[in-house]
């Protein structure tokens, strides 16, 4: 028996700076400062307090930095940067469109199934953000109202984003945390998202069936002309060679990071005409400045032992009943990611995982629960997700300038519709965690490369 961690100075003011941080995180709507600001202020008063305490300094605060995920986020926003003036997303959106012939679920399944194989190499937010006025300029032009569409695009995005370890950026913390690799994470996650993807179509179907029974009055027959077919051929290309690389990962000693790199490289070599001016517009560098900052706070809180003196709590519960503990922690991920932001509580979740791992206990299964707990739940509010806010954001534009409050999505709206959607899947994720259980509680394999560092002792 491991003797019991005693609360500390150290413990505590760590505890207390990672507390003052998420709420002004989760709060961001209502004092109005960006969250970046307080991830920005939360590591530094971390590497203050740290120094003063003892438990950290600025060196260890750069090797807390998970570079792997900020590396990789910021290359793959490039090279949508790049992809997106091309025209290519127009002439995709308006081909489905023109094949659905005013069927609206048959719109709706063409257009889930484009957010989610793109949101399946890139985040969420892009996605949504490349989809949602085209959706807008498809339903206006066909006279039917553009929400249910809108829903299913933020909704089938977040969904989708979970079967692959780039997908979502909390799949990518974990499985840089943890050293997956890419096929080991579609492999154990491709099925049951793809289950959960399916689910939630349905479910939109039944909540609007009366919507999507309406004859569309007007008919779409826009062609669009690409602005670039060379530039977007060649980008389809590199984005194939990045699959294959994607895959092959492991193997070759890469590490995602580095496969993105390779793709921007070689895609602005291919593009000569492309300034890097250009190709770097679309970069969010706020984001990725929350994301080192976060690493930076949970480095100081974990280095401090506050995550080690949480996680002596949680370990009698998940050594006397592991599957429990994974349904538990799914619903308990998904209720919190649907609240607040699913990255600051992955961030969180992720070195108490390593903790008891250290201390010999298993919890393969543990990890699995968290990818799906935190990519389902983000469908469950209007916040649960950025790809969320952002569609809340445009059916919200639109309403202002049409003059017509019906086209807006209010909380109440995704309340009626996202939320039964999230407890659907969440349903159908338990289930599949309880008959395959076996599957889920196998060793997982990991990659040489993993960048995490040793857990703190």
């Amino acid at each position: 028996m491991t003797e019991m961690l005693v609360m500390n100075d150290a413990m505590m003011i760590s505890g207390v700076i990672l507390a003052i941080t998420f709420i002004g995180i989760f709060t961001e709507t209502l004092h109005g400062f960006h969250r970046a600001k307080f991830a920005m202020m939360g590591a530094l008063m971390m590497i203050i307090a740290g120094q003063y305490y003892g438990f950290y300094d600025s060196r260890l605060a750069v090797r807390a930095i998970d570079w792997n995920v900020v590396f990789l986020l910021g290359c793959m926003m490039a090279i949508v940067s790049i992809m997106i003036p091309t025209g290519g997303f127009e002439a995709m959106a308006n081909y489905m469109a023109r094949i659905s012939k005013g069927r609206q679920f048959m719109l709706m399944v063409l257009l889930g199934t484009s957010v989610t194989g793109l949101s399946l190499l890139l985040d969420n937010v892009t996605t949504v953000v490349i989809f949602g006025p085209l959706i807008i300029l498809i339903a206006r032009a066909m006279k039917v109202t553009p929400i249910p569409f809108l829903l299913a695009a933020a909704l089938l995005s977040d969904t989708g984003g979970v079967a692959t370890l780039v997908g979502d950026p909390p799949n990518l913390m974990i499985g840089s945390a943890k050293g997956i690799e890419f096929n080991t994470f579609l492999y154990h996650m491709g099925a049951m998202t793809f289950m959960a993807w399916i689910t939630v179509l349905f479910v939109l179907r039944y909540l609007f069936r009366k919507e999507l029974a309406v004859e569309p009055q007007g008919e779409f027959h826009d062609k669009s002309e690409y602005k670039d077919k060379k530039l977007w051929n060649q980008s389809l290309l590199v984005l194939g060679a990045m699959v294959v690389l994607f895959t092959t990962h492991g193997k070759i000693g890469w590490e995602p990071w580095m496969v993105s790199a390779f793709g921007l490289t070689l895609l602005v070599f291919i593009a000569r005409r492309v300034e890097m001016d250009h190709a770097m517009e679309d970069v969010e560098i706020p984001l990725l400045i929350f994301f080192i900052s976060l690493f930076i706070v949970v480095g100081g809180v974990e280095h401090s032992g506050f995550l080690r003196y949480l996680g002596q709590f949680i370990m009698p519960f998940v050594e006397e009943d592991l599957l429990t503990a994974t349904l538990v922690l799914l619903w308990v991920a998904a209720i919190l990611s649907a609240a607040i932001d699913n990255i600051p509580f992955t961030a969180a979740m992720i070195p108490i995982l390593l903790g008891m791992e250290a201390q010999g206990i298993h919890v393969a299964p543990l990890w699995w629960a968290l990818a799906a707990g935190v990519g389902m739940g983000g469908n469950g509010t209007h916040i649960g997700s950025t790809a969320n806010v952002y569609i809340v954001t445009i059916s919200e534009r639109l309403a202002k300038n049409e003059n017509d409050p019906s086209l807006a999505i209010t909380p109440w709206v995704w309340f009626r519709y996202g939320t039964p959607a999230m407890i659907a899947t969440l349903i159908v994720c338990s289930l599949i965690f309880y008959f395959f259980f076996d599957f889920y509680n196998a060793a997982i394999e990991v990659s040489e490369a993993a960048t995490v560092l040793p857990p703190h002792h």
